[in-house]
Formats: structure tokens, C-alpha cells, sequence
């Protein structure tokens, strides 16, 4: 049982995934939010525990996760299948380009593949889960801009030089709206970025998130945000 990650109202076996339960996934998983999140889709959902947690904070959304990795996907299915929140959530299988929702989302996240120029992992499912292709951004933005309802929010979190390309290929009808700069330590370059698009074309909002208050201490507020998931917290 050594591959299983216990959470306080749920738990995730992560043993079939090239892509573990990380940082990333949770600061996204506990801060992703939308005005009215009743439609979510998560895509890239690996383990399942970022559509997870929006599902015990979001106790009247009905989430969508596509995952292109078969193994993962099933490991998602089986994950989804053990929780209390199991009617809500709905896997599916293969490349989200494929998928054709029949209504708009709310709210569309988003933990991707973000190395696209470095050299590539020998494990073919390590690579489709670190690695995308020259492509990748702008078929996701492309496919977000499609898919997002009128007051809907897109979500994801990247290193600080992808952020900066997504806010030069971003399709007409998408802004945006919010930026949170992630830092390991106080004083740190970030190495993270939050972003939140939508289709306004709002002031830009800015804002930092530090993750540890010395070594090995977490700050209060990463404390706070994950106090409703993790058991340590």
C-alpha cells in the first residue's frame, strides 16, 4: 500500500501513474476556483486528485477528467470509483482535442506536460506526462477558448517561461485575468506560476505564494489552503 496517498476524505493510489501526486497538483487542486462551478473538466488528470479535491470543495459539480495515458486513466477510473464523491466524476479516456463536450465548462484546470525544448525521458509515459510537443499550448488555449462558458475560468499552473509564451499565443476571446508567482523560500526567484483566464478583459491581478517559511517549515498559508485535504495539516 505504498503507493497510496491518504487525504482527509479521500485517498488516491498512485502506483500506475508516470506522473505522482506533486506540489503542483495540489496548490491547483486547493486554489483553483469559478464563479459557479457546476460543469468542471480537468484535463491531464493523472491520478485524479486535482478533479478530487475541486470535487470536495465543489460538493454540486459534476467533473469531467480526460487523460490521454491508458494506465492512467484507468488508474483515475478506479481511484474516482472508492470515493464519496464517485456519481460526480467521470473519466475519459484519450487526447482532450478528441473530447467533444456537449455544454460549456465553468471552470477548466489544468496541471500540463510543460517541458517542450529539453531532453526527453526514456520512459515513453514519463515523457507524454513531463513532455509536450511544440503544439501543445496552443491546441489546449484553442480548445479552452471553445469550450468555456461566458463567465467561466481556465486555470493552470506552469513554470514562470511558459507562462510568459501563453500570454503571447492566447486565442481572441481569452484574457488574462489572474497571475499567482509561486516561490519555493521567501526571496526566491518563482519557479511557478498560477494563471486564470477568462474571457474579460479585466485589470490584471498579481500576487505572490511562498511554499516554505525556512527548511522545512511550510508557511501558514500553504498550511491553510491544504488544512481541508491533508491529514498532516
Amino acid at each position: 500500500m505504498g503507493s497510496v496517498f491518504r487525504f482527509k476524505q479521500f485517498e488516491i493510489d498512485q502506483g500506475d501513474c508516470a506522473m505522482k501526486i506533486n506540489t503542483d497538483g495540489v496548490l491547483l487542486g486547493a486554489l483553483a476556483e469559478g464563479p459557479d462551478a457546476r460543469r468542471v473538466l480537468d484535463i491531464g488528470t493523472g491520478t485524479g486528485v486535482i478533479a478530487m479535491m475541486i470535487a470536495q470543495r465543489y460538493p454540486e459539480a459534476s467533473i469531467d477528467a480526460v487523460e490521454i495515458d491508458e494506465h492512467a486513466s484507468m488508474q483515475a477510473y478506479k481511484n474516482f470509483r472508492r470515493s464519496v464523491f464517485s456519481e460526480r466524476l467521470h473519466v475519459i479516456g484519450g487526447a482532450f482535442e478528441d473530447t467533444v463536450p456537449t455544454e460549456p465548462y465553468d471552470l477548466i484546470v489544468s496541471n500540463p506536460p510543460f517541458y517542450t525544448n529539453s531532453l526527453h525521458n526514456p520512459d515513453p509515459r514519463r515523457k507524454m506526462a513531463k513532455h509536450a510537443d511544440n503544439g501543445f499550448f496552443e491546441r489546449l488555449l484553442s480548445f479552452v477558448e471553445r469550450n468555456l462558458s461566458g463567465n467561466g475560468k481556465f486555470q493552470c499552473i506552469v513554470p514562470v517561461t511558459v507562462a510568459d509564451m501563453l500570454a503571447d499565443i492566447l486565442p481572441e476571446g481569452l484574457f488574462l485575468q489572474e497571475e499567482l508567482s509561486i516561490c519555493s523560500f521567501p526571496g526566491e526567484e518563482p519557479i511557478r506560476r498560477l494563471l486564470s483566464f477568462g474571457r474579460a478583459a479585466n485589470v490584471l491581478r498579481s500576487d505572490l505564494f511562498v511554499i516554505y517559511a525556512g527548511k522545512g517549515v511550510y508557511t501558514q498559508r500553504y498550511k491553510d489552503i491544504l488544512q481541508p485535504y491533508f491529514l498532516a495539516f
